[in-house]
């Protein structure tokens, strides 16, 4: 095992100025001394093989997983066969929920602009094969509408002011049969019209630099005809589903009534392999349901992956109301595994919805110490499968690496990106204090002073509407 550098990106140091490393690692500033990885620690960590984590990222990324589609529907038979190869009685959940399939294609062509276009499409584009006259609509206000007709046309709109949507509804209703909009930032587009509507036209994104050329061009005088076309897309009710593995107790006479869930997510974003978002954390969850199968233990683990994780969290919020109150008093702790293995993001942090220290964050400080020299840092952070366990009052936290890499959400989020010292060490670090509590006659660490965490500006990721 490699041992992380735990260096902390700038946002991190703006926190450290502000509230102090004492907050910052929970740990109190007089307490030095390492502790020794015990031989606890040892039946745990001497079992988990990066290898068997990394080739089933390799396998799950090959494609991306769509909440709804059958690529992510392939997964969860992937992840279903896995479980039960180790012997585990596994649940597949399924949920129904209003869901949006992205194009299988799209293009857009412009006579008489010279240069190669690479569209996007937005979340909710409709499909469509348009064509006609590009006018430029400003940022797409009302009142820079006001008077304009742009029937039969295409509309150029800058991004800017308003929603995505908002420039595509008043595009539609002065006649436009088709929207492009372009960024006004430097890189591509990719956002969100929010949610299905029956009155949009067709709509793309283009670059900051491909928007500006063309509208040069029509600045210049020079009349474009612009075509537009999308296909594939699709919206309506899909169907995702949960995975679940349970292990029981060892031994009936000795097992107490706790239950622990470690999970992960399986769906990715479209056009994304999602190698590290979020293959990685789903074949971690599989790596440590392989370790604990024979491992003796006085608690219930459920190894759960959720789907339509990044529709909002949807698959884990089903699985916590499916929850009895009893399973809900019961559930201790939530290990969610989040992005745990780009070689190209920063160190190891844990995240909890209000920023303060819980059973998850202090038996997994605990075990980080042990292996590593030092707690893995804790700030607050939600936007993952942990929330729903949280507001639920079960102790959660989030795993991932801060800052996260270049690459997220995006089609570069691929095997090859993946560091198997990174997994190997994340996995120690769960695996090890999973197992401080679930072993036999063992209560855990003792609660200790909270502190308040800010969150790590960095980690923060806001769906793109405007």
């Amino acid at each position: 095992m490699t041992k992380p550098m735990l260096k902390v990106a700038l946002a991190s140091t703006l926190i450290f100025g502000a509230i102090g490393t004492q907050a910052v690692f929970a740990h109190p500033a007089d307490v030095k001394q390492v502790q020794p990885v015990n031989v606890f620690d040892k039946k745990v960590v001497n079992k988990i093989n990066a290898k068997n984590i990394y080739n089933n990222i390799d396998y799950l990324s090959q494609t991306p997983r769509v909440a709804g589609t059958e690529s992510e529907y392939n997964a969860v038979q992937y992840i279903k066969s896995q479980f039960e190869s180790y012997g585990y009685e596994t649940e597949i959940q399924p949920f129904t929920f209003y869901g949006y399939t992205p194009p299988s294609s799209m293009e857009v062509t412009i006579e008489g602009y010279g240069g190669e276009l690479q569209p996007r499409s937005f979340t909710y584009s409709v499909n469509g094969d348009v064509s006609g006259e590009l006018a430029f609509a400003g940022l797409g206000t009302p009142e820079e509408l006001e008077g304009i007709d742009l029937s039969g046309k295409i509309a150029l709109i800058q991004r800017g002011s308003i929603s995505f949507a908002e420039k595509v509804l008043n595009a539609a209703e002065k006649g436009a049969a088709g929207v492009i909009i372009f960024n006004n930032a430097e890189g591509p587009l990719s956002g969100t019209l929010g949610g299905h509507n029956e009155e949009y036209v067709p709509a793309l994104a283009l670059s900051k630099a491909e928007g500006e050329a063309i509208l040069a061009l029509l600045e210049s005088g020079e009349t474009l005809t612009a075509s537009l076309s999308i296909e594939g897309a699709d919206a309506g009710e899909k169907v995702s589903h949960n995975v679940i593995a349970t292990k029981k107790p060892t031994n009936k006479k000795k097992a107490n009534d706790d239950i622990i869930v470690v999970g992960s997510h399986h769906d990715s974003v479209a056009g994304a392999p999602g190698a590290n978002d979020d293959a990685s954390g789903t074949a971690m969850t599989l790596e440590l349901a392989r370790v604990f199968k024979d491992i003796p233990t006085d608690t219930e683990i459920r190894f759960a992956t959720f789907g339509a994780e990044e529709l909002g969290l949807i698959g884990s919020y089903h699985y916590v109301d499916s929850l009895s109150d009893d399973e809900i008093s019961r559930t201790i702790a939530n290990f969610n595994l989040d992005m745990v293995g780009s070689k190209d993001a920063g160190d190891l942090v844990m995240m909890t919805l209000d920023g303060e220290e819980n059973l998850v964050t202090e038996l997994s400080q605990a075990s980080s110490e042990r292996l590593n020299g030092e707690p893995t840092p804790v700030y607050q952070g939600g936007r993952s499968d942990h929330v729903p366990f949280a507001e639920a009052g079960i102790a959660a936290a989030l795993f991932i690496h801060s800052p996260t890499e270049p690459w997220y959400h995006s089609p570069e989020d691929t095997i090859d990106k993946i560091s198997k010292d990174k997994l190997q060490d994340v996995a120690e670090v769960v695996g090890a204090a999973i197992y401080d509590k679930a072993r036999f006659d063992n209560m855990g660490p003792k609660p200790k002073k909270q502190h308040k965490m800010k969150a790590a500006p960095e980690m923060v990721h806001e769906l793109d509407v405007k």
